[in-house]
């Protein structure tokens, strides 16, 4: 079979199988120019791909980026190896060309916001929700008391209603990673915040969006307004050890809980992890912190013995 078709028999049944539209971009981008270096050295068939046009695509990938992160390379394995997975199912292939093909070790780090960034950027909003009285500053900052507060997903806040949240019993309804909504916890402080800014918004435009964050012009938030708020930020605190970005108050979030000594299976829970495994990661890598904060504070430290 044709590679250029197969591969977009492999888009199609991804499609068909309702995968979000973000994993099929990450095909598109990772995988696609594999594709095409195939094509273009005579490789037109799947069975004419093999392990070596895999291994030359990567060398020069990684020479072209002057030294790519391992991250992006390793992205690209998995992604063909999916690929070629589905190929063998629909027996177009008999052979997963990614076999023997290691990924790269890549040296883990998750950023997370100290407590001085944090009041940083909400005093930054602060400032400018006084002095120009907009409706932006007033919404990022409460952008930022939701991410942080419950460690929910950029798409989920972009589509999150005011019917959405059940402000007597402190929860909000998310439409979640899974394509299903799910229940998320939110303090009592939280809670009074978005009241506040409920009702700053019901004042602001003639009338009240069903969505809870909105642009100047009373529309949904679309991803690409979200994009742009945190570029600004970023260029504005000007951190040079953290990336700016939705998925790093997540990751904050995560962190204070592991810190404060939440239960693994709690934390889970919190997060919506589909796999305690994932949970795992995490709570892992920031053990030995954890375990720095121990011998600190220890109540054994104040006795002599």
């Amino acid at each position: 079979m044709l590679l250029k078709f197969a591969f977009e028999d492999f888009i199609a049944d991804r499609k068909f199988n309702n995968t979000t539209e973000g994993n099929i971009n990450t095909y598109r981008y990772m995988v696609k120019p594999f594709i095409d270096f195939c094509i273009e050295n005579g490789a037109i068939n799947v069975e004419d791909v093999t392990r070596n046009h895999l291994k030359t695509y990567l060398m020069e990938y990684q020479q072209k980026g002057k030294g790519r992160k391992a991250n992006s390379i390793n992205t690209i394995i998995l992604r063909v190896r999916a690929v070629w997975n589905y190929f063998i199912e629909e027996k177009i292939a008999t052979d997963n060309i990614t076999v023997k093909i290691k990924t790269q070790k890549v040296d883990v780090k998750i950023d997370t916001f100290t407590d001085l960034q944090v009041n940083q950027m909400l005093s930054f909003y602060r400032t400018q929700k006084k002095k120009h009285q907009s409706y932006s500053s007033y919404r990022n900052y409460v952008i930022i008391l939701v991410f942080l507060g419950t460690g929910i997903r950029r798409k989920e806040l972009a589509l999150l209603k005011w019917n959405d949240i059940d402000f007597k019993n402190h929860t909000m309804s998310v439409y979640g990673k899974n394509r299903q909504y799910e229940t998320v916890f939110m303090t009592e402080k939280l809670a009074r915040e978005l009241l506040a800014f409920r009702s700053f918004s019901s004042r602001f435009f003639e009338r009240e969006n069903e969505n809870v964050f909105v642009t100047n012009t009373n529309d949904p938030l679309t991803n690409n307004t979200l994009e742009y708020v945190f570029t600004e930020l970023k260029n504005k605190m000007n951190f040079s050890n953290v990336r700016v970005s939705p998925h790093t108050f997540r990751h904050t979030f995560c962190h204070r809980l592991v810190m404060s000594g939440t239960p693994v299976f709690a934390i889970q829970k919190l997060m919506r992890h589909a796999h305690i495994q994932t949970t795992m990661r995490y709570v892992n890598l920031w053990g030995s912190e954890l375990k720095d904060e121990n011998d600190k504070h220890n109540p054994l430290n104040n006795f002599d013995f």
